[in-house]
C-alpha cells in the first residue's frame, strides 16, 4: 500500500466522523429555519405595516442616545470650559428635546408592540384551541387537560418576548449601537478600537450558551406543563381531596413539581443572564484600557475634556444596548423552544375526519336502527370491544348493562365518531357512519351523561348552547318537560343566573334536568343516556326519570345503566362483559335464562321479590 493510499484510508474515518458530528447541527439549523418561516408566514407577515412603524419609532428612539452623547462635547468644551453663555440655552434645549423625543417614541412603539403581540398570541391560542378540539379522544387520553392548557396559554405567552425584547433590540438597540459607535469613532477612532478589543471574545461562549439555553428552555416548558397538570387535577378533584383529608399529600406533590419548575426556570434565566453578563466583562476591560490610554493623552494636552466625556458617554451608553443584544440570543432560543412545541402540537393530525367523496345521506326519520357488526376497538393495545355485534331498533329503547369496564360507554364514543374502530362496520339506518357528514351524524344524537358538562355561563346559555331562533314559548315548554321550572324560582336571577364552573352552584339533580332540557331542545332522533340517574337521590331520580321518559318518547334510545330498576321496561336489554355481548332480551326473558343478567339482578335485589 502506498503512502497516498494509507493517507486516504486513515483520512476517510476522520472525515466521516466530522460529517457525522456536523449532521445534527445542520438538521437543527434547518429545523430552526423551518420554524422561523412558519412563524413569519402564519403570524408575523400580516402585521408588518404595524411592525415597520414600530421599528421606525424604535430607530428614532435609539438614535437619541447617540445624540445625547454627541451633545456632551459642546456642553463641556463650549459651556463649562470656554464659558460661552450664548450656548447654554441651546445646549439645554437640545438635550431636553432628545429626551422628549425618546419619551414619545418609547410610548408609541411600546403601545403598538403590545397591540400586535396580544393579537398574534390570541390568534395562536385560537388556532391551537380549534385544532385541539378537532383531535380525537385517543389524543386527549394521552394528553391531560393541564398539559394542553399550558401549551395554549404558557407556550404562546413566550412569544411576547419577540415583541418586548427582540424587535426593540433590532429596531432600537441596533440603531443606538450604530449611532453611539459613530459618535465614538468620530471623536477618537483609536480610543474606540481600544474599548472594543474584547468583543471578539464573546463569540465562542455565546454560541455554547445558545444551545444550553434552548435545551433549558424546553425543560422549563415541560416543567410548567407538569405544574399546570397537577393544579388542574387538584382543582377538579377538590371535593375528593377535602373529604379524604388529602390536602397535605397534594401540597407535597405540587411542591415537588414546582421545585423542578423553579430549577428549570432559574437555569434558563441564568443562561440568558450569562449572555448579558459577558458583555459587562468586555465593557469592564474596555473602560479600563480606555482610561489608561486616553487619560495620558488628556494630561499631555492632546485631547480635551469635552472629547473624553463625549467618548466616555458614547461607550458607556454603547455597552447597555450591547448587553441587551447579547441577551437576545438566549431569549430567542427560549422562544424557539416554545414555537417548536406549538408547531409540533399543530402537526398532530385528527384521525376522525370528514369523509372524502360522495357522502351517505342521513337516515329518514323513524329508520335510525343502529348496528354494530364485528366491531373491535382499543384505545391503546388492549381491546375494549372484541368483535362486538349488537342491534338497537329504531323507535325502541335498548339498555346496555354489565360490569364496569365492559365497554358500554365506548359504544357511545364510537357511535358519535369521537373515535373509530380498528375493524368492523357501524351503521345507522343502514348507512355506514364513516360515509356520513360528520356534523350531520353528530346532530342525530342527544346525550345525557352521568356528569353532563355545564359551563360557567347563565342557565339560559347552558340550555340553548348556541341554538338560535328559539321562542320563549318553546323554551318554557322545554323547561317544564325537563322539570327545570320546578327550581327556577329558587335561583336569584332565574334563567339569567350563572351556574358556576361546571355547574357547581346547582345540585346533581338540577344539573341533570338542565342537560335533559338541552337534549329536548336539540330534538335529535337518537337519545343516548349514560348513567343519567346513577348519582341522584331517590327524589331527584324520580324527577329526572320522569323527564327522561318524556325525552325518550318516540325516539331511538340507548341507555347505559347499573341500576337495573331503571331499565326493566326497556324493549331490549343487552348484557356486556369484557367488550362483548353475552346476553340479550327483555327483562323477563333474561331472568328466565338464569344467566349473567339474572345474577346481576339477584345481587342488586337480594332479599326482594321481583
Amino acid at each position: 500500500m502506498t503512502s497516498e493510499q494509507q493517507n486516504q484510508t486513515s483520512g476517510a474515518p476522520a472525515t466521516q466522523r466530522k460529517e457525522a458530528a456536523s449532521k445534527p447541527r445542520r438538521l437543527a439549523r434547518a429545523h430552526d429555519k423551518k420554524l422561523r418561516r412558519w412563524f413569519w408566514r402564519d403570524y408575523i407577515r400580516g402585521w408588518m405595516p404595524w411592525i415597520i412603524l414600530g421599528l421606525i419609532l424604535m430607530a428614532v428612539n435609539g438614535a437619541m442616545t447617540g445624540a445625547v452623547s454627541a451633545l456632551l462635547k459642546p456642553m463641556f468644551d463650549d459651556v463649562l470650559v470656554a464659558r460661552r453663555a450664548d450656548m447654554v440655552v441651546w445646549i439645554a434645549l437640545a438635550i431636553a428635546g432628545t429626551f422628549i423625543i425618546r419619551a414619545a417614541t418609547a410610548f408609541l412603539y411600546r403601545t403598538i408592540m403590545a397591540y400586535v403581540a396580544n393579537k398574534v398570541i390570541a390568534a395562536m391560542q385560537i388556532r391551537l384551541t380549534d385544532h385541539l378540539m378537532a383531535l380525537d379522544q385517543g389524543f386527549h387520553h394521552r394528553h391531560p387537560p393541564g398539559h394542553l392548557i399550558d401549551r395554549v396559554r404558557g407556550d404562546t405567552q413566550e412569544i411576547n418576548v419577540v415583541f418586548e425584547r427582540i424587535l426593540p433590540g433590532i429596531g432600537r438597540d441596533m440603531i443606538a449601537i450604530l449611532g453611539l459607535l459613530g459618535v465614538a469613532l468620530y471623536t477618537n477612532a483609536q480610543w474606540t478600537l481600544v474599548a472594543l478589543v474584547g468583543v471578539p471574545l464573546l463569540v465562542l461562549p455565546a454560541a455554547i450558551l445558545q444551545r444550553l439555553v434552548r435545551r433549558m428552555g424546553v425543560d422549563a416548558r415541560d416543567a410548567s406543563a407538569a405544574a399546570s397538570t397537577r393544579l388542574d387535577e387538584i382543582f377538579h378533584g377538590i371535593v375528593t381531596i377535602q373529604r379524604s383529608g388529602l390536602e397535605a399529600r397534594e401540597s407535597t406533590r405540587l411542591t415537588q413539581v414546582l421545585k423542578r419548575f423553579i430549577k428549570a426556570r432559574v437555569r434558563t434565566a441564568g443562561g440568558e443572564a450569562a449572555m448579558g453578563s459577558m458583555s459587562d466583562l468586555v465593557a469592564a476591560m474596555g473602560f479600563a484600557l480606555v482610561l489608561i490610554f486616553a487619560g495620558r493623552q488628556i494630561i499631555a494636552g492632546q485631547s480635551s475634556v469635552g472629547e473624553f466625556m463625549t467618548f466616555f458617554a458614547a461607550i458607556a451608553f454603547l455597552f447597555e444596548p450591547l448587553r441587551r443584544l447579547g441577551g437576545l440570543s438566549g431569549a430567542w432560543q427560549t422562544v424557539l423552544a416554545s414555537l417548536e412545541r406549538i408547531h409540533k402540537l399543530l402537526q398532530e393530525q385528527p384521525s376522525i375526519t370528514q369523509p372524502v367523496g360522495e357522502l351517505a345521506a342521513p337516515p329518514a326519520a323513524g329508520t335510525e336502527t343502529i348496528r354494530f357488526d364485528n366491531i373491535t376497538f382499543a384505545y391503546d393495545s388492549e381491546p375494549v370491544l372484541r368483535n362486538l355485534n349488537l342491534t338497537a331498533k329504531a323507535g325502541e329503547t335498548t339498555a346496555l348493562v354489565g360490569p364496569s369496564g365492559a365497554g358500554k360507554s365506548t359504544i357511545f364514543t364510537l357511535l358519535t365518531r369521537l373515535a373509530d374502530p380498528q375493524s368492523g362496520q357501524l351503521t345507522v339506518g343502514g348507512q355506514d357512519i364513516n360515509r356520513m357528514d360528520l356534523q350531520a351524524l353528530r346532530g342525530m344524537f342527544s346525550v345525557v351523561a352521568q356528569d353532563s358538562a355545564l359551563f360557567d355561563e347563565t342557565l339560559r346559555d347552558n340550555i340553548l348552547i348556541g341554538a338560535e331562533d328559539i321562542s320563549e314559548d318553546r323554551l318554557n315548554a322545554v323547561l317544564k318537560a325537563a322539570h327545570v321550572d320546578e327550581f327556577l324560582d329558587q335561583l336569584p336571577l332565574g334563567l339569567e343566573t350563572r351556574v358556576g364552573p361546571r355547574g357547581s352552584s346547582l345540585s346533581g339533580g338540577q344539573r341533570q334536568r338542565v342537560a335533559i332540557a338541552r337534549a329536548l331542545l336539540r330534538e335529535a332522533p337518537v337519545l343516548l343516556l349514560d348513567e343519567a340517574t346513577s348519582a341522584l337521590d331517590a327524589r331527584s331520580e324520580a324527577m329526572v326519570q320522569a323527564a327522561l321518559d318524556e325525552l325518550s318518547s318516540e325516539r331511538t334510545t340507548l341507555v347505559i345503566a347499573h341500576r337495573l330498576s331503571t331499565v326493566r321496561n326497556a324493549d331490549k336489554i343487552i348484557v356486556m362483559e369484557a367488550g362483548a355481548v353475552v346476553e340479550e332480551g327483555t327483562h323477563s326473558e333474561l331472568l328466565a335464562k338464569g344467566g349473567s343478567y339474572a345474577r346481576l339482578h339477584a345481587m342488586q335485589f337480594k332479599g326482594q321479590t321481583d
